[in-house]
């Protein structure tokens, strides 16, 4: 019986599996940030629907340098028809947006999301789109069910380019996940507007909040 050394064999081995690992990429690729949010008339997507929601070109970063946009004029803002009866009234006390209203002349689902991708994609060109959030699970559930429910082209965003700003104040403040919400945020990365749960105000917002975590030498 022959014996072979396990070891001589992964030796002998090891320079061949190695010439086959194909090499990194040395190019950096571009991300474009879109600040989005969304008002809702429930707290999950499907028995309940979007509303209204917005997008804000927020700012692009090469791997080395972050630049912010001059202003927040470029952006998308759609109202939207609700997909179910289901909704919960406290959602629209929050909001504000007349349903009923919406249900008559909201915007079907299948065109708005058609034109938020094609918005998106022509924004970002040929960079990365990136979805940016405070935070970021909640807005991310929404317009990504809803890209792959009634968009032909699925998520300009794909299934994860996604930026969380409260991971990011948490990393940055050294403040836990649990105090690092909006009500927690140091002066200095305070916005200029105000919080008034109309999607596009809060996406602008946001917007101005996520540049200033990104630039801030903690």
């Amino acid at each position: 019986m022959i014996q072979i050394s396990v070891e001589s064999v992964t030796t002998a081995a090891q320079p061949n599996v190695l010439s086959n690992v194909p090499k990194m990429k040395s190019e950096r690729n571009v991300d474009v940030y879109f600040s989005a949010d969304i008002e809702t008339d429930g707290p999950i997507p499907g028995p309940y629907s979007i509303l209204s929601f917005a997008l804000v070109f927020a700012g692009t970063y090469d791997g080395k340098t972050f630049t912010r946009p001059s202003d927040y004029e470029k952006n998308f803002y759609r109202e939207l028809r609700p997909i179910s009866s289901d909704y919960e009234a406290e959602a629209l006390a929050v909001n504000g947006l007349d349903r009923t209203w919406l249900v008559q002349n909201g915007m079907p689902p299948e065109q708005a999301m058609r034109e938020a991708n094609d918005w998106v994609r022509a924004v970002a060109g040929d960079a990365d789109p990136v979805f940016v959030a405070y935070p970021l699970s909640f807005d991310w559930t929404w317009l990504y069910w809803y890209f792959v429910r009634f968009s032909d082209r699925g998520s300009p965003f794909g299934h994860s380019r996604c930026f969380d700003i409260k991971t990011a104040v948490s990393v940055k403040t050294g403040f836990p996940i649990a105090g690092s919400g909006r009500s927690k945020l140091p002066g200095r990365l305070l916005p200029s507007g105000r919080h008034t749960h109309h999607a596009l105000d809060d996406a602008i917002e946001q917007a101005e909040i996520f540049a200033n975590v990104f630039e801030w030498e903690a």
